[in-house]
């Protein structure tokens, strides 16, 4: 082969989300798209805030030359400070304009602290279901992953937690509300696996930091709440996009934020600031920085994907599904009738119904269904789900 080796392995590996949106696209060139009900990939299908197509036209006939330029690192100083102002009420927690990274996206975000955290060997401790890339993004910088499971209820199980940390671990790194189970972590288990990494830290004598991807922050349902990293936890690092927020995952932009008690934060700001330039990103688009200065707290209509959920699992359970229901995010990760969670994947592609293994997540025994999609694709979908079901029962 002319490529990597690693590169190689990784491709015979590929993410099952691909997989199947692939797999989508060739079954509805096949049997057309009305027929096949793709639930493969969270790809945002509520529109943008009124506000985001004003401010975009407004930021265009407005640049001259030298708003196309590069510039410092970590983005400019007008959009890092409205980002901080937000983040001081969200987090509840006093954050500055110099606490902020502007990145290339919540994957750009996380890429970067793990540069620049990582020694070879160094280990991530994340827990199970989990998002499939961060195997990738921790291997990008010769560190480890290390998998712990979650309670039934995809809660954090503390005791796993504990269990896992040793000399090599570096940071524990969590996502809530959680692609692909939806669950929100709660602010005693914030607050007591913050307190877990002080200890452990201490006693290691050396710092264990908890990073928090956080892109479907703002969508919760039924009056749920995401509480503040920042203000249950000392050394953390929150990493975030727009993608979800506002519907424009296509712009790949987010940022970086470093909690203002952070232990060694300068030495954390000016390393991740590095590692912004010599990871390829070099600076967040300059023109969606921009943008999102203006669009601070603001989110496209969470009723959209609340009513699509709603639907979804009220035609599920209909249908028999077992699953916990999901307090945030487009996803649901209901339980499959048979242990071989691929093959009952299969089973629902014959039914032109396109979903994803929860295998491919570190959940066997479970699916991920991704409701960002029309009200007609869950309502014909229910048919094939309630058959692939009866086979089982």
């Amino acid at each position: 082969m002319t490529i990597a080796k690693k590169i190689e392995s990784m491709m015979n590996r590929q993410s099952w989300i691909r997989k199947m949106f692939e797999e989508g696209a060739r079954l509805k060139a096949e049997h057309g798209a009305d027929n096949v009900f793709d639930f493969s990939l969270g790809n945002p299908n509520v529109p943008p805030p009124d506000k985001f197509s004003e401010v975009l036209r407004d930021t265009v006939s407005a640049c001259g030359l030298g708003d196309h330029c590069y510039m410092p690192n970590t983005g400019y100083p007008m959009v890092c400070k409205s980002v901080a102002e937000y983040l001081t009420t969200e987090q509840q927690v006093q954050v500055s304009d110099r606490d902020i990274i502007m990145t290339c996206g919540a994957s750009g975000a996380l890429n970067v602290i793990l540069k620049t955290l990582l020694d070879p060997g160094d280990e991530v401790i994340t827990p199970t279901p989990y998002f499939v890339e961060y195997n990738a993004y921790v291997d990008n910088h010769q560190g480890v992953l290390k998998t712990v499971p979650a309670h039934p209820d995809f809660t954090l199980n503390l005791g796993a937690i504990a269990d896992a940390v040793g000399e090599k671990t570096k940071a524990v790194l969590i996502n809530s509300p959680n692609n692909p189970t939806g669950q929100i972590y709660s602010e005693e288990s914030i607050c007591a696996l913050g307190e877990l990494l002080e200890e452990k830290g201490a006693a290691m004598g050396r710092t264990l930091y908890l990073l928090s991807d956080e892109p479907y922050r703002k969508i919760v349902y039924d009056g749920a709440e995401v509480p503040s990293i920042f203000a249950n936890t000392v050394n953390s690092v929150i990493a975030t996009s727009y993608s979800k927020d506002i519907s424009i995952p296509g712009e790949r932009i987010g940022f970086l934020a470093v909690n203002p008690r952070t232990v060694h934060r300068q030495a954390l700001l000016n390393g991740a600031a590095l590692c912004n330039r010599i990871l390829g990103y070099v600076n967040a688009p300059a023109l969606m920085q921009r943008v999102v200065a203006c669009m601070q707290g603001m989110s496209v209509d969470i009723g959209e994907y609340a009513r699509k959920r709603d639907l979804l699992c009220d035609g599920l359970a209909g249908c028999g599904y077992d699953f916990v229901k999901p307090p945030g995010t487009f996803y649901l990760f209901p339980r499959t009738p048979i242990a071989d969670d691929v093959e009952f994947v299969r089973v629902l592609q014959e039914e032109m119904i396109l979903v994803v293994p929860g295998s491919g997540f570190g959940g066997p025994g479970h699916f991920r269904i991704a409701f960002c999609v029309e009200d007609s694709v869950i309502e014909n979908a229910m048919p094939g789900f309630q058959r692939a079901m009866d086979k089982y029962r």
